[in-house]
């Protein structure tokens, strides 16, 4: 028998259940002699109170391993939330969602009303479509990480995480060692020819074409932040290709989006840039909307709607 291990999704896509599934092959004797799954939303059916809806309040079987994916948006993620803390020995944030707000916290640099208000009751809606009330889990403030409503044992992000580097974690736990994770940045893994300087000193929209040889191999490539990108490689934790061969966007030529949220504990991939554009020679005033910057981490406060400005008289 494995390790008791239950899974839960809050505020997500189902993106991060999809590379669970896809460990492939060695998921099997994952999930049949390495883990002993109580509760799995993704796997199984087990009911919040019970199978015939017999129970009275929200319970989730006691779990060594908990692993939880998405944010905090409204009261229901809460109470999941709180009670896979309860129930659970050690607590694993899954994905950027659960990490770092990921896409769905891009709602924290809105007026939360406003956003109800042009979701729900736009011209192209129903007439008198109301914004929701009945038998839905009241909104929060603003979406939250799972890190800033309970104490989280360990994270692992990703837009989605990496398949193998899930399997490693969760090995590594039942083995009673630790886990080998990407430490560094997309730009340390990335083997783009680097010559130290921006070739135009200003930020380019990624509706020019990435200047490439499609015979090279990556490496004979220019670095895109050098070619004026906005490339956020320096700033965002790698672990998309699993820790080994070139990061997945730059391997398509793409510029990194920053979907693993930043290197560094308690980060901040939008100051982080500002500076990684600077070192390079380009001007951070050509970023045409530097919010965006925090479209994979904006829980911890780091989204926030702008004050309107009053007009002068």
């Amino acid at each position: 028998m494995g390790v008791t291990a239950a899974m839960e999704w809050l505020g997500s896509c189902s993106g991060c259940e999809i590379a669970f599934l896809n460990i492939g092959e060695d998921l099997v004797p994952l999930i049949t002699e390495t883990l002993d799954l109580v509760h799995a939303p993704l796997l199984m059916d087990h009911k919040y109170f019970g199978q015939c809806g017999e129970g009275v309040t929200l319970e989730i079987p006691d779990a060594v391993i908990g692993i939880v994916t998405g944010g905090v948006n409204n009261r229901e993620h809460l109470t999941v939330l709180r009670q896979m803390r309860k129930k659970c020995r050690l607590l694993i944030a899954l994905g950027t969602c659960a990490t770092h707000g990921g896409i769905p916290a891009l709602m924290n640099g809105q007026d939360q009303q406003a956003s109800w208000q042009a979701i729900f009751k736009t011209v192209s809606t129903d007439p008198g479509a109301e914004i929701p009330e009945v038998e839905v889990p009241p909104p929060l403030d603003r979406v939250y990480a799972c890190d800033e409503k309970v104490k989280i044992d360990m994270q692992l992000p990703g837009c989605p995480p990496n398949p193998e580097l899930i399997a490693e974690l969760l090995v590594a736990i039942v083995e009673g060692r630790s886990p080998v994770l990407p430490g560094k940045s997309v730009c340390d893994t990335c083997p783009a020819r680097r010559e130290g300087r921006s070739v135009v000193g200003k930020v380019k929209r990624f509706i020019e074409n990435v200047e490439f040889d499609p015979g090279e191999p990556v490496s004979g490539m220019r670095c895109l932040l050098e070619q004026g990108f906005m490339c956020m490689g320096p700033v965002t934790a790698g672990g998309c290709n699993g820790g080994e061969g070139v990061p997945a966007c730059i391997s398509a030529r793409v510029p990194c989006r920053g979907c693993f949220g930043p290197v560094r504990k308690n980060g901040n991939q939008l100051l982080d840039m500002m500076n990684g554009l600077a070192s390079n020679g380009i001007d951070f005033k050509s970023v045409v909307d530097r919010r965006s910057i925090l479209r994979f981490s904006g829980a911890h406060g780091r989204l926030r709607p702008l004050k309107k400005r009053v007009a002068k008289e």
